[in-house]
């Protein structure tokens, strides 16, 4: 039994939050933590008429505070604090670990608020220092990064000698009824997706402009979908720990709508995140964005269809070539009824539950900065199904699209 520290109150962080305190036994004390207390207080009163579990408490930080962050940390005790806020707020976390002695979890790589850029070299800086306070930091435990992460270790281990090409895709068949929105966070979510797109191949990266290079993709109980080549973090770190892979790429659909709206918003000047000047302040467009935009933490109730999120692979087994298709297919409306959140929060906040399981039950466990595929896979899927994820395979599939 241990006491988790959850920062982070929007739908991930829901979502997490409720799946914690399915499992009163590991997580005996659970605090929810954000720069907004009410919406920590009233995410706890939702999940403690749900689940029961009579030991939850609401708390104030501002994340990017570390001293904040060390006073709550050491008033509340935690084994392990699990970061489902903004990624601007990796490393003032990863700090006040470091300080506290106290194991670590996120699920998105580390993305400066000046530059629209992410990559783990920040994170894979602290290494030694975690290594040398013998503490844990688990990095990207969502699900793109995270369960696809753990899905390339799962066939790297039981399916191929070698693994030569992956391809992630990732599609999102649901309908929420608004006209524009975002599935999270609208300001990280138009920064990721509107960067230029990069894929690696034959040990380099080829950078394409964003969208330009699309396929049609046929996703399980979902058909056919137009996906779009875009980059991904979790390719950074797959093709260093897998060094055999040739090529790998991640795809996710858009509809011709979501685009349009898209394109629309840079070409006004609303996805920038240069400061301009409106009335004698200081104002970033995309925040400005986000305020307008809907939260994604509120889509859920009218939040039809499904996502379907995997990893198709061809490589070698005992030198004949194989293919191989493992995938999750998560309803939107299933996950509303159970956590109040939609079916993107869920797949996210589901497989950051079940990480930190593993680490509080020694499952995983070592000193020093992880990515998911780095930790053994099995135990993991042994448990995401039941945790309300379904996994699937298939071998022998048709799964070539070359760019």
């Amino acid at each position: 039994m241990s006491k988790v520290l959850i920062i982070g109150a929007g739908g991930v962080g829901r979502v997490v939050t409720s799946k914690c305190a399915q499992h009163p036994s590991i997580f005996s004390e659970i605090m929810l933590a954000s720069r907004t207390k009410s919406k920590c207080e009233e995410i706890i009163a939702d999940v403690t008429r749900s689940t029961g579990h009579s030991h939850l408490r609401a708390a104030q930080v501002d994340a990017e505070n570390v001293p904040q962050l060390v006073a709550l940390i050491r008033s509340f005790n935690p084994k392990l604090v699990i970061h489902v806020a903004l990624p601007y707020q990796d490393l003032t976390i990863m700090d006040a670990c470091l300080e506290t002695g106290v194991h670590y979890l996120d699920t998105a790589n580390y993305e400066p608020k000046e530059e629209a850029k992410f990559e783990y070299s920040w994170q894979w800086a602290y290494q030694d220092r975690f290594k040398e306070k013998g503490i844990m930091a688990l990095l990207g435990c969502g699900f793109d990064p995270g369960v696809t992460g753990i899905f390339t270790a799962h066939a790297a281990k039981h399916h191929f000698d070698e693994i030569h090409y992956l391809d992630i895709v990732d599609c999102n068949a649901g309908d929420h009824g608004k006209a524009f929105a975002t599935n999270f966070n609208p300001e990280i979510n138009i920064r990721e997706i509107t960067q230029k797109g990069k894929y690696f191949q034959d040990g380099q990266w080829i950078e394409t402009e964003p969208h330009a290079i699309s396929r049609m993709v046929n996703y399980p109980g979902i058909g056919p979908k137009n996906s779009y080549l875009i980059y991904h973090e979790e390719l950074e770190s797959l093709t260093k720990n897998f060094p055999t892979i040739k090529r790998a790429r991640f795809w996710m659909t858009f509809s011709e709508e979501y685009l349009t709206h898209l394109r629309v918003i840079q070409n006004i000047g609303m996805a920038s995140i240069d400061p301009v000047s409106f009335k004698g302040q200081q104002i970033i467009p995309l925040e400005f964005l986000k305020a307008v935009l809907p939260d994604p933490g509120e889509l859920g109730e009218n939040y039809v269809g499904e996502t379907s999120i995997g990893c198709r692979i061809r490589g070698i087994k005992d030198g004949e070539e194989k293919t191989y298709y493992i995938w999750n297919n998560c309803s939107h409306e299933k996950a509303f009824t159970e956590t109040r959140a939609q079916g993107v929060s869920y797949t996210t906040g589901v497989p950051a539950t079940l990480g930190a399981m593993l680490m509080l039950n020694g499952q995983w466990s070592g000193s020093g900065v992880f990515n998911v595929e780095e930790l053994n896979p099995d135990p993991f899927l042994e448990k995401l199904g039941t945790m309300g994820l379904e996994w699937h395979e298939e071998t022998n599939v048709d799964i070539e699209f070359e760019v």
